[in-house]
């Protein structure tokens, strides 16, 4: 697992003896297989502060104790072999949940991000947000119960939801969008099912931690993350952590207008980008020549070679490079993954995205950003909520240290 991004600040407070104690958490949950001595140096307390610390740690479960091996002992040039901490992967548990326009996904991970559980179903969410947040708690429940995890074990839930969200409120911030959801508050409703803390964020927000965490872009600071599903929407990360605007809606390439003559978009817009580079929009453009074209369809044809379907993914390619031509210029990434269903188009897609930003880009800009495809298909959205969660841990093992002391 790649350092996560947006690990939240210490709260203020914060004690000495507590604050001590998340300090060392955090240093070995960002650097797994670390020595008291590394811990030391990368935190600034005493050697035998931390080892203080971490005895109790070890006490308590949370991290374990393994020898350096014999190459890690050269390469620090001591005598004495050094002893190595990590957290113990199973001392607690993040639940991801990702509920896009069609479906209902999630995942269970273990303190290394490692998945131990997974739940999906179909789900008509537009217009349902109650069935929708029953249908996320039941696949919850049956996700602990195939991991076996206790519920005193789970640090929270994050969810990506197909809508922007207010940061302050907690709200959906755009009209038309997942328009049964008016006036639900979905953290608040799904913590009250679930019992625990929930982070929620817009999914292609949590898509691009998701691949910035365990996918494509680990190790990049200037990152864009495009997702072309039901829904079309860009996630963020600026200078090495996610940036969602003042309200929640940065990163809504989906409804800039590429098309002015074009569809009305369910936002009340014309022409955006989700009427034209959607899997559903593609499907709509060959309707006419095919039968009810679906998705597993379309990638089968484009396989073969079928004029039609390339020359329709093509044209939505081209889109998706003029809207993005103008993040390449503003934000100027070093990455742009595409990911979503349509990703799955592969070249055929990715090939007149890159020649469109090239086409409409200034040529630094254009020339830096990479152009490649998600590497965790369907699963980047609900692992990028989980990571929401795995972010905060280091705080949440703290405060359950915290507990067991007093």
């Amino acid at each position: 697992m790649n350092q996560p991004a947006g690990v939240p600040p210490p709260p203020s407070s914060l004690g000495v003896r507590d604050l001590n104690r998340l300090r060392v958490i955090e240093s070995i949950y960002l650097h797994p297989g670390c020595s008291r001595t590394d811990i030391a140096r990368r935190t600034g307390l005493s050697r035998g502060t931390v080892s203080s610390v971490a005895e109790a740690l070890v006490r308590a479960e949370l991290i374990r104790e393994r020898e350096a091996p014999d190459e890690e002992q050269r390469r620090r040039g001591t005598g004495r072999r050094p002893t190595l901490l990590s957290l113990v992967p199973s001392a607690a548990f993040a639940i991801g949940i990702d509920i896009g326009h069609q479906h209902v996904r999630v995942i269970i991970c273990d303190l290394a991000g490692e998945p131990v559980a997974e739940q999906w179903s179909l789900a008509q969410v537009d217009e349902a947000p109650s069935a929708t947040l029953d249908l996320a708690h039941d696949l919850v429940q049956q996700a602990l119960r195939d991991a076996a995890v206790a519920p005193q074990r789970v640090l929270g839930a994050g969810i990506g939801l197909a809508a922007p969200i207010d940061p302050g409120t907690g709200e959906i911030r755009a009209d038309g969008v997942l328009p049964g959801w008016q006036g639900i508050v979905p953290a608040t409703e799904m913590r009250k099912r679930l019992g625990v803390s929930i982070q929620l964020a817009n999914d292609a927000d949590v898509g691009a931690l998701g691949e910035n965490v365990f996918g494509a872009g680990q190790g990049v600071n200037e990152m864009t993350y495009i997702r072309l599903s039901a829904g079309v929407g860009a996630g963020l990360i600026l200078a090495g952590q996610p940036y969602r605007g003042a309200r929640g809606i940065a990163g809504e390439i989906g409804h800039v207008c590429v098309k002015p003559d074009g569809m009305i978009c369910r936002c009340g817009n014309r022409g955006c980008l989700e009427t034209v580079a959607s899997p559903v929009a593609v499907a709509r453009q060959l309707e006419h020549v095919i039968d009810r074209p679906t998705g597993d369809q379309l990638l089968s044809l484009i396989a073969a070679g079928d004029r039609r379907v390339l020359r329709a993914v093509a044209d939505a390619g081209e889109a998706v490079g003029f809207a993005l031509s103008a993040v390449v210029n503003l934000l100027n990434p070093e990455l742009v993954v595409v990911g979503g269903e349509l990703a799955a188009a592969g070249e055929v897609l990715l090939d007149p995205i890159r020649a469109t930003i090239h086409r409409h880009s200034l040529v630094g800009a254009a020339t830096t950003a990479e152009v490649i495809t998600g590497v965790l298909g369907d699963r980047a959205e609900v692992l990028g909520a989980a990571a929401l969660i795995l972010a905060r841990s280091p705080a949440a093992l703290a405060e359950r240290m915290r507990a067991l002391v007093l």
